[in-house]
């Protein structure tokens, strides 16, 4: 076991196709706790599908606000790591690699956070971090479907076209998803992912969440977490490790050095851009 971390292991996305995400609770009509929304389908209140970028994504399901986008980064980072340090029994099912662990924070930080939500994802505390305004998941603008599965500008039948799906694994975060910072990893925000690419591994494409701050450690401003997915039979964990510890990796491939051709870089959500 290497200091500042729980361990560190060949890491697997071990993506499973049609893997059963998490439920979607909303405050009931009556107040009497939360109700699932099985609705796929992007809200009648959309406006236009303007996309700026051309990168396939809405423009009105970035985030532009500077409030709301430090709501939803705080949300995304704590919520990454608390499933490390108080994994609710509601969420191991859905985390199983290092993808699902983005999905479920990214997908959670859009959500309103009421008392009754917060009880049923299980939070140790209340970090008290405000909501985004601008929507609530699943009622924004691609509903439910949150991640881009394509390379083309945005279009007003894209979702059901599949252009937008529920599911991404990590090449699909990759390549439609988020876009890039920098190959130095000194460049990463919190709320930035970290990609690698091992050829030699069943599933290539693995992701890591800077987290930066802990929510739960009183040291260090360069935390990670991130999933090791399969491990060679055996279920795997989410693991917590600083940035120095992990560019000492007794394994050179895994060292997010510009150095090492296995380090694809730092790259940043796309509802953020």
């Amino acid at each position: 076991m290497l200091a500042g971390a729980v361990a560190l292991a060949t890491l697997s996305d071990g993506a499973i196709p049609g893997i059963r995400l998490g439920p979607v609770l909303v405050a009931s009509a009556s107040g009497q706790g939360l109700k699932p929304v099985n609705d796929t389908r992007a809200t009648s209140s959309s406006t236009s599908w303007s996309d700026g970028l051309g990168d396939g994504f809405r423009d009105g399901a970035r985030i532009e606000n500077a409030q709301d986008r430090e709501n939803f980064t705080r949300w995304f980072t704590f919520l990454a790591e608390t499933q490390y340090y108080c994994p609710a029994l509601s969420t191991r099912a859905e985390v199983q690699d290092c993808a699902a662990l983005i999905r479920f924070a990214y997908r959670n930080s859009l959500v309103a956070h009421s008392a009754a939500w917060r009880e049923v994802i299980g939070l140790p505390f209340d970090p008290g971090f405000g909501d985004i305004a601008k929507y609530h998941y699943p009622d924004g603008p691609i509903g439910r479907t949150l991640f881009r599965t394509r390379l083309d500008p945005a279009g007003p039948g894209d979702v059901g076209r599949g252009a937008f799906a529920e599911f991404a694994d990590s090449a699909t975060l990759l390549r439609y998803n988020t876009y890039l910072i920098s190959r130095d990893v000194r460049a990463a925000q919190p709320g930035d992912l970290l990609f690698f690419h091992q050829l030699a591994q069943r599933e290539p494409f693995h992701t890591m969440l800077f987290v930066g701050r802990s929510y739960y450690q009183p040291e260090g401003t360069d935390w990670i977490v991130y999933h090791t997915g399969d491990m060679n039979g055996r279920h795997g964990e989410i693991r917590a490790v600083q940035t120095g510890t992990l560019l000492e990796h007794p394994d050179l491939r895994w060292r997010p050095l510009r150095s090492n051709p296995n380090f694809l870089g730092v790259y940043r959500l796309e509802i953020l851009h």
